[in-house]
């Protein structure tokens, strides 16, 4: 966390985290979208399923390492910029949990005793 005298921390662009995260397969629908090439085609081209390349794209699952790898050696698309977004989504979807977040707490005033 960045941090300035008197700025209130929240108001650091670099602190700020958006409402909602982004997962890759928002990115990766947008791009095969532009590029005119169908879910069907691409999972095709990649070896994967239809359902499941479908999910990817409106963010019911995961972008594994793998699958990233593959849609790299087909689109161009870096797999650690995939990867990178699934984790960042990832970590601000755990923020998001409450009872995570309670549970991370307690875990936090533990070990701040030991």
């Amino acid at each position: 966390m960045v941090t300035i005298k008197g700025v209130d921390s929240k108001m650091i662009a670099n602190n700020l985290e958006p409402s909602e995260p982004t997962h890759p397969g928002e990115l990766l629908k947008e791009e095969i979208e532009y590029r005119g090439i169908s879910q069907k085609k691409l999972a095709q081209e990649i070896g994967i399923s239809y359902k499941v390349l479908n999910d990817i794209l409106n963010c019911r699952r995961p972008v594994t390492t793998n699958t990233a790898l593959l849609v790299e050696a087909a689109l161009g698309i870096p797999a650690h910029i995939l990867t990178g977004l699934q984790m960042d989504y990832n970590m601000q979807t755990a923020k998001k949990d409450k009872s995570f977040m309670e549970r991370l707490a307690n875990i936090r005033k533990i070990a701040a005793m030991l």
